[in-house]
């Protein structure tokens, strides 16, 4: 689906937690609420640290799938590929190939008749 920026975003830590499925994580005891969603912070055993979504730690303190915190950086109106949603937060892919979490609610889809890479013609309006 692709999507476009309300608003921008900057990422907000250059180094962040990434673990593979079934890498230990140590919870802090940290928690936040974002848009109704619960967040944990975490430890790697690289020591990386961030906020992951509950549903990621297994009751033996396993991450349950890989994943990489990395938020991406965007300006309003720049269009998007969206990967993945989770917890409030969508997994995008810009145009230069980067990809990285940004806010869901900094973001609306893109109509298909109005996405840049939609190679048909612009319908146009009568007066």
């Amino acid at each position: 689906m692709r999507v476009i920026a309300t608003d921008g975003w900057q990422a907000s830590y250059a180094d962040p937690v990434r673990v593979r499925a079934g890498a230990p994580l140590t919870l802090s005891g940290r928690e936040d609420i974002w848009d109704g969603h619960r967040w944990l912070w975490a430890r790697a055993a690289d020591g990386r640290a961030g906020w992951v979504p509950d549903t990621l730690v297994s009751p033996e303190g396993r991450a349950v799938r890989a994943y990489s915190a990395m938020e991406l950086s965007c300006f309003a109106g720049e269009e998007m590929e969206a990967l993945e949603d989770i917890h409030g937060w969508t997994l995008c892919r810009n145009g230069a190939g980067a990809e990285g979490w940004v806010p869901s609610r900094h973001l609306r889809e893109v109509p298909a008749r109005q996405r840049r890479d939609d190679p048909r013609p612009t319908p146009r309006t009568e007066r």
